[in-house]
């Protein structure tokens, strides 16, 4: 078995897709995460501003203390809405990247058994335990590597609760503090 020319530049050319497929999506991402570092540093400056300017009004002690703790709670916000959006950007990246893995690996697999049996067929007699040997090293492999990316899933998954969860709390204290 040979390998041809035309074999040898679609194999170069799907992986030189694959990789600018993968610089495309963490372009994307980099630049959703400058633009949210971008719009909390304006934010965060702006609120600054504003607190300065209503503290230099205060007109006693108490107005200033109640001044102070007010500007407490939008910050708190502010930073679980920016966590929020961060998590987001890193969960839809992180997404794309396996996606794209689990892409290349499917082709990969796919090639080397294609190529295996091909090879079985021009292989001497007494070759086929050799070669499903290797086929069910690919099989296990395979599975293991399902397995493993069902954990993680599952992982993903327990993590977006527990910070869905964390977010709720948060909004319930600064809630219950507003009530007060």
């Amino acid at each position: 078995m040979y390998v041809t020319p035309e074999q040898v530049q679609a194999a170069t050319k799907a992986n030189v897709e694959a990789v600018l497929s993968l610089a495309t999506s963490q372009f994307a991402a980099l630049e959703k995460f400058a633009s949210l570092n971008a719009n909390a540093v304006k934010a965060a400056f702006e609120d600054s501003i504003a607190n300065a300017r209503a503290l230099a009004g205060a007109k006693d002690a108490q107005e200033l203390i109640s001044l102070q703790s007010t500007f407490a709670q939008p910050a708190v916000e502010k930073a679980i809405a920016y966590s929020k959006s961060v998590y987001e950007v890193a969960t839809q990246t992180n997404s794309d990247f396996t996606k794209a893995t689990e892409r290349r690996v499917t082709e990969w697999n796919e090639n080397f058994v294609s190529m295996l049996d091909k090879a079985a067929k021009n292989a001497p007699a007494g070759s086929d335990v050799a070669v499903s040997a290797v086929k069910q090293m690919l099989a296990a492999a395979n599975s293991a590597y399902d397995n493993f990316n069902k954990v993680a899933k599952q992982a993903t998954e327990i993590a977006e609760a527990n910070v869905a969860a964390a977010s709720e709390t948060v909004k319930g204290l600064t809630k219950s503090k507003k009530a007060a």
